[in-house]
């Protein structure tokens, strides 16, 4: 959770204990605010985090800003996460491409490219094999350099697909796993450009399906 006033970030409470992070969070947004002296009522709008991500996280943390979107009536920007850890690339290529571990072998990752207005991703975010995801951002680059930012970084390195990048003299930029102040400033940036949405329409975007929607189609699939 952060707390921000403009783009300054006036606190932040990390998730970093075994605590269920649905039992952490409401503690964790009354700490922000108090320790920031302030009252829940004023803060203007809310930034979240609308995936990709453990489907439990995501869903919490959604509901939990579309009730405080109800009672307080104020706006929600819904942020990519992975568009959260390529913005904090340090490098100075135009090509830019974000992971991180997905689990079971695989990585969420999307490519994007920097222009006058900021981050636009080029294709969809992704659920992949993380060799796949490096052949997939270098042909995106068309040859060109990229810059790699994951808070995974071991995911990719080992990778036979890495090494044609490596030699390129490329590296994965290691970046802390605490999103909260960049998903603040990407909500306040779009805040500010009119996107925005409320309770109703706000959706998760959990890029792979979970396991009861697999599970589910698998044995209905096989009852027929």
């Amino acid at each position: 959770m952060a707390l921000l006033r403009g783009d300054v970030v006036l606190k932040v409470v990390a998730h970093e204990s075994k605590e269920d992070y649905s039992s952490w969070l409401l503690p964790a947004v009354r700490r922000c605010v108090e320790e920031s002296a302030l009252r829940m009522e004023q803060v203007d709008a809310y930034a979240a985090a609308a995936g990709p991500g453990s489907f439990t996280g995501v869903r919490v943390g959604l509901t939990s800003v579309k009730a405080w979107a109800e009672v307080y009536g104020k706006r929600i920007a819904a942020v990519s996460r992975l568009e959260a850890v390529a913005a904090e690339r340090s490098g100075e290529t135009a090509w830019v491409a974000a992971f991180f571990n997905a689990q079971r072998g695989q990585v969420y990752g999307a490519v994007y490219r920097w222009n006058q207005r900021g981050l636009e991703r080029c294709g969809d975010e992704m659920v992949i094999a993380p060799g796949k995801f490096v052949e997939a951002a270098t042909e995106f680059a068309n040859n060109e350099g990229i810059s790699w930012v994951s808070m995974d970084t071991e995911c990719v390195v080992s990778e036979e697909a890495w090494k044609t990048r490596e030699v390129r003299g490329e590296h994965v930029e290691s970046v802390s796993s605490v999103r909260a102040p960049m998903i603040g400033r990407l909500g306040l940036a779009a805040l500010a450009e009119g996107r925005f949405t409320d309770a109703l329409a706000l959706d998760a975007n959990y890029v792979r399906r979970s396991d009861a929607e697999i599970f589910w189609k698998g044995n209905t699939t096989r009852g027929r």
